[in-house]
């Protein structure tokens, strides 16, 4: 039986927390979804320090990454991450309100996967999650060595 992977949702909005754990619920995802609320949350977690200190839940299948965060913003969590061996294969997904140019350009340049823009609409908002959640978590098969990817120092 193959091992789900969780998804690491890293987002400081209350609102936006639910109703992305709401939309990833209604597309029937099975994977566990582990929410940090800043990016120095996120990169505990993917350190396996501080709050998640000894989990051994392994890498994440997908990253949704915020950038307009408190403490550690969602571009400075993907440079670390892209230029760290260990974590730069993971895959991460910008889910932002930021329209703005430089942010997307940014995006990239660091190593960002994906790219999307949060819908105000309710159901739109809902429909981006759900096509983003069962490609990343589903459908992508991750580089080969990664499936069963463990934490750095677990």
């Amino acid at each position: 039986m193959k091992l789900l992977k969780r998804i690491l949702l890293v987002e400081d909005s209350l609102q936006d927390v639910n109703l992305t754990l709401a939309a990833l619920g209604e597309h029937n995802l099975a994977n566990e979804v582990v929410v940090a609320r800043d990016g120095a949350e996120a990169l505990d977690y993917l350190h396996a320090r501080g709050a998640f200190a000894g989990h051994e839940n392994g890498l994440p299948a997908v990253m949704l990454l915020d950038i307009k965060m408190p403490k550690v913003d969602g571009l400075e969590v993907l440079r670390q991450m892209k230029s760290d061996p260990a974590l730069k294969t993971v895959p991460v997904v910008m889910l932002t309100s930021s329209r703005e140019e430089p942010d997307l350009a940014k995006s990239y340049a660091l190593g960002a996967n994906a790219y999307v823009v949060k819908p105000v609409d309710f159901q739109q908002f809902f429909a981006a999650v759900e096509q983003v959640g069962a490609f990343w978590a589903v459908l992508n098969q991750p580089p080969p060595g990664t499936a069963r990817a463990a934490h750095p120092g677990s």
